[in-house]
């Protein structure tokens, strides 16, 4: 072979290569559907925002719900309409412990995992993920291998996310600016909350390569609130301006990702964040907790303030 045609078969592999890379996968999942009050919108019309969101991008979302956020009959109605669509209706528990929690045993937990397994057997899209409140799998070996032993037993997988995000944080935000202001303008919040979505995805999304030499297939992870009510769609439409290829929760969850089992202590976030936990030369370089409210509440407050400012 000639030195020219040797470059351009290494020039056909990098692009090969690159365009490999430049494919990036999302899927939605959402935790705590619930019928709570909100200012602007009732719980219905948030309910029905999300659907309506979700069908036009024409994608099927992973539901994990928390048993006592739907007890009544109005929550009943919700699961309905979800399940109704097609979209996965998933475990979250039923009371959100916090496996972490000394006061949090494992017997105490995994029966509360049944509870919640309860609510959800009889719809036609129960999937059988289940998702650790607050993403905190264990803070002893122990309660870690006993809960992924307990699961395997019960037929479950972990319905891990890879994008880990804080969109509670600016919800509750908005609910504060709301009670002081049922007309408040929201924008700065909206603008916020898609450039928070938007980076956290290209960290996720550039530590898996790190971690794992390839793209995998993203489950990110928001709440069925009323932010998203209001902005899921300029949230996916701002996705895929930026690249991103709008996937289902099924989809996405058949990626290898989801087989991974770090043995880190305590165990919990971001699958990935869990997996980068092992290499030493990277684990240096992430946070804990890998999301939290506190890292956001400056910046929010900044960017409110220099909206508030404009002519």
């Amino acid at each position: 072979m000639t030195s020219s045609k040797k470059y351009a078969f290494l020039l056909l592999l990098l692009l090969l290569n690159a365009s490999a890379y430049a494919q990036k996968e999302i899927s939605i999942t959402i935790d705590d559907p619930n019928t709570a009050l909100t200012p602007k919108l009732e719980w219905q019309e948030r309910n029905d925002a999300l659907l309506k969101t979700l069908k036009k991008h024409r994608i099927k979302a992973a539901l994990f719900v928390c048993g006592m956020r739907v007890a009544d009959s109005n929550g009943k109605t919700l699961l309905k309409q979800w399940d109704d669509q097609g979209h996965l209706i998933c475990n979250h528990s039923y009371s959100h412990l916090y496996f972490n929690g000394k006061s949090t045993t494992f017997k105490k937990f995994s029966n509360d995992f049944l509870k919640g397994d309860s609510i959800i057997t009889t719809y036609k899209h129960y999937t059988k993920y289940f998702r650790f409140p607050y993403l905190k799998e264990g803070n002893t070996a122990e309660k870690r291998d006993s809960m992924r032993v307990f699961l395997s037993q019960n037929g479950y997988k972990n319905g891990a996310v890879t994008i880990d995000a804080s969109d509670w944080y600016i919800d509750a935000e908005i609910a504060k600016a709301l009670k002081q202001d049922i007309n408040a303008d929201l924008t700065p919040y909206k603008n916020y909350y898609i450039q928070h979505i938007l980076d956290r995805a290209s960290y996720y999304d550039s530590l898996a390569v790190s971690v794992f030499h390839r793209p995998v297939k993203h489950t990110l992870l928001i709440h069925h609130s009323l932010l998203n009510a209001l902005f899921l769609d300029d949230l996916l439409i701002a996705l895929k301006k930026s690249g991103w290829k709008l996937i289902d929760a099924k989809t996405a969850f058949k990626d290898s990702v989801f087989e991974e089992t770090p043995q880190i202590v305590p165990c919990g976030e971001s699958i990935i964040w869990q997996c980068a936990k092992r290499i030493e030369a990277i684990a240096t370089t992430l946070r804990y907790p890998g999301e939290d409210g506190e890292y956001e509440k400056i910046p929010l407050e900044e960017m409110v303030k220099a909206y508030s400012k404009k002519p």
